[in-house]
């Protein structure tokens, strides 16, 4: 089917803001020319893409299935053209990385400083999400490259560039509260305890409850959130037992302990990942090049 890009480019932007006038004025057309458009590729696809009244417009089913393709196509596109004017300008153009504000501040802020200094000229772009946010992030076109944790429910192994740091999660609680005296405590232990954790739209919250379901025990968390550092806050001044990867701790807690669990927990994975259908920046890597890799066995 021969649709001009012109008319997606359209819709899109009624789509987006659900409004005639306002798309009419971000393309710089006339209400009507949107409006023609908007007619013109309904007929071509045989469908009504907006149910139109006086206050309000609203997609149509049709409508929102064709956005969520439209969407990030049309992303792609405006991502590309952006790279080729940054990259006449910069030579390597823009970095722009998807990682989670813990994977930021305890891993990549070294190779943020190693990558500024070798090339000072190119700009760094952190969107911060979820290891399961930048999943969506990388598909959708929105960043370069993501560092994530792994295993991960969204990412599919043939995205994974790097495998660049292996860690554990520990369970922390203060002394003063929860004291098991050296003891290996078990995992039905620690499910009496006010538990401490991320939100279930982490992989860290997908871990845990993977870990209590094959022991057949049920996990209700006494809070989640969605900062390891504010679980550790919370611990320190004995609101619970948290749970956290183990890179997040100083070493010099003086009022946190590490506890002990009898069942062994399997350590995890940061892997650098790039969408495999998309070709990867020159700036992407050159990142690549500065993180350590691992191997995958252990």
């Amino acid at each position: 089917m021969d649709i001009n890009y012109e008319l997606y480019k359209v819709f899109y932007s009624v789509a987006s803001t659900l409004s005639f006038s306002e798309a009419s004025k971000q393309l710089f057309l006339s209400q009507s020319a949107v409006s023609q458009s908007v007619k013109t590729l309904e007929r071509k696809l045989g469908h009504p893409l907006f149910f139109r009244s006086t206050k309000k417009v609203q997609l149509s089913p049709a409508g929102e299935l064709l956005l969520r393709y439209v969407e990030p196509a049309i992303q792609l596109i405006q991502r590309g053209e952006s790279q080729l004017l940054e990259a006449g300008e910069l030579g390597l153009g823009q970095l722009h990385i998807g990682a989670s504000d813990t994977i930021c501040r305890y891993f990549l802020v070294p190779y943020f400083q190693q990558f500024h200094q070798k090339f000072p000229d190119i700009p760094i772009k952190v969107t911060n999400a979820t290891s399961l946010g930048c999943v969506s992030l990388l598909t959708q076109g929105k960043a370069d490259l993501i560092i994530a944790n792994y295993p991960n429910s969204c990412l599919d192994a043939s995205f994974i560039r790097k495998r660049v740091a292996y860690f554990s999660d520990v369970f922390i609680a203060n002394p003063a509260y929860y004291d098991w005296d050296g003891k290996d405590v078990t995992l039905e232990d620690l499910k009496e305890c006010p538990l401490l954790m991320l939100d279930k739209k982490s992989t860290t919250s997908e871990f845990l409850h993977s870990l209590f379901l094959q022991r057949q025990l049920e996990l209700v968390p006494e809070v989640e959130l969605s900062s390891n550092d504010l679980l550790i806050d919370l611990a320190r001044i004995g609101l619970g037992v948290a749970f956290i990867p183990d890179f997040c701790l100083s070493g010099n807690e003086r009022d946190l302990r590490v506890i002990r669990t009898a069942e062994q927990i399997p350590k995890r994975q940061l892997v650098a990942a790039v969408n495999p259908g998309l070709p990867v920046s020159a700036a992407a890597l050159e990142f690549l090049k500065l993180l350590p890799e691992i191997s995958h066995k252990f």
